[in-house]
């Protein structure tokens, strides 16, 4: 499973870094050095929860599926509130462009979200057990 989960991740991380490129570059295009620094802070907060959901369903993927989910669901939550208080907190900032911040960090959460669900739909994956229970005297 977490094998998978890494080609998922990594397919995702590739289509997000390439729209966080663009992002950077529309910022500094459209805002300046405040739109470029805006579109770096949003593209750097979006990898550091990006890495942070990767170290948390790696940690408890050892502990089964139900705990993964719920692990991952509640990290999800935790940013969602991180991210709305941070740009409550900086909508007012002088010091990068606010707007070009929070869109470049919405735009790259949801390349990052249909990045991990394109990846997950396209690979191919075993829904069943294919390996005989040793315990039981059955063989497939």
């Amino acid at each position: 499973m977490l094998a998978n989960y890494a080609k998922i991740v990594r397919r995702a991380a590739a289509a997000t870094a390439v729209v966080a490129a663009i992002m950077i570059v529309i910022g500094g295009v459209t805002a300046g050095s405040k739109g470029l620094i805006g579109a770096l802070l949003g593209t750097a907060l979006v990898a550091v929860f990006y890495g942070v959901t990767v170290s948390v369903v790696k940690w408890t993927a050892k502990s089964g599926p139900p705990v993964m989910m719920a692990a991952g669901m509640g990290t999800y939550l935790l940013k969602i509130v991180i991210l709305l208080a941070l740009v409550g907190i900086f909508q007012n900032s002088t010091a990068f462009n606010a707007r070009i911040f929070g869109l470049t960090a919405i735009v790259c959460v949801l390349v990052s979200s249909a990045g991990q669900v394109v990846a997950s739909v396209k690979m191919k994956q075993l829904y069943v057990d294919v390996e005989p229970d040793k315990g039981s005297g059955h063989h497939v």
